[in-house]
């Protein structure tokens, strides 16, 4: 039996207010860890198709740091409101592949990081960065 109150319409209006598009924990970490190696960066650059999270536009790359709920890599244990979840999660996901794909028209090399994976493996994320980068400056 669950023994929690439910939410008000009130209290689910203030949670979802306070999830912000810019300067999430992920971000944040993904930030500090490129800037200790010496990567300089541009942030929301609202200029870019999509505002990605982290812009390199010397070396013409972009990355967005991707929610496991908001952008669907898990969002599982959603009980109320399915239906309006499921449509908002997919059409996130067909943004995200509409946009990627304009972008990579433009030039653009895009990367894509679950917040999972800069949780679990921020090295592993932070190397194909500097890869690509190191790769250009050839």
């Amino acid at each position: 039996m669950n023994n929690r109150p439910e939410a008000t319409n009130e209290a689910v209006r203030r949670t979802m207010k306070g999830n912000t598009k810019k300067d999430t924990s992920i971000e944040l970490v993904l930030r500090r860890a490129l800037y200790k190696r010496g990567v300089r960066y541009r942030k929301n650059v609202k200029s870019i198709l999509g505002t990605p999270d982290i812009a390199i536009k010397k070396y013409r790359l972009l990355v967005f740091c991707d929610g496991d709920f908001w952008h669907g890599n898990s969002y599982h244990g959603v009980k109320s409101h399915r239906r309006f979840w499921d449509e908002k999660i997919k059409r996130n996901r067909e943004r995200d592949l509409e946009y990627t794909i304009r972008l990579r028209d433009e030039g653009w090399t895009v990367l894509r990081f679950w917040e999972s994976d800069i949780r679990n493996d921020l090295d592993g994320c932070v190397k194909q960065i500097t890869d690509i980068i190191n790769t250009r400056k050839r």
